[in-house]
């Protein structure tokens, strides 16, 4: 069985989010992208103190395509160093959990 993952990505704004998606989307390395818009990103970078409205997308893949994932959003993102963090679905429903990875196709 795959291994389902979920993807944390947060980006400077909701139209930079749609982009990144529709690239995940078309290439197949996502079956499904929610965008959070409207967060709210309190961080330490270079020495100091950030206080940002960003956007999250929550990417749902397989661990067998998190390498093109990870590598395309690093690529593409608008940051220097964009958060990219993906966590292991440790349950869920078993027919969504197999329509991910139904629509992923892994190299």
């Amino acid at each position: 069985m795959t291994e389902v993952l979920i993807v944390l990505c947060t980006c400077p704004d909701t139209a930079a989010a749609r982009r990144l998606a529709a690239g995940l989307l078309e290439r197949k390395w996502a079956a499904c992208v929610n965008i959070l818009p409207e967060i709210r990103s309190m961080y330490r970078w270079q020495g100091e103190l950030h206080d940002e409205g960003e956007a999250l997308m929550v990417v749902k893949t397989v661990h067998q395509a998190y390498a093109e994932v990870e590598a395309w959003l690093l690529q593409h993102h608008p940051y220097d160093v964009p958060e990219v963090l993906a966590v292991q679905v440790q349950a869920g429903s078993a027919a969504y959990l197999e329509w991910v990875q139904n629509e992923i196709e892994t190299p």
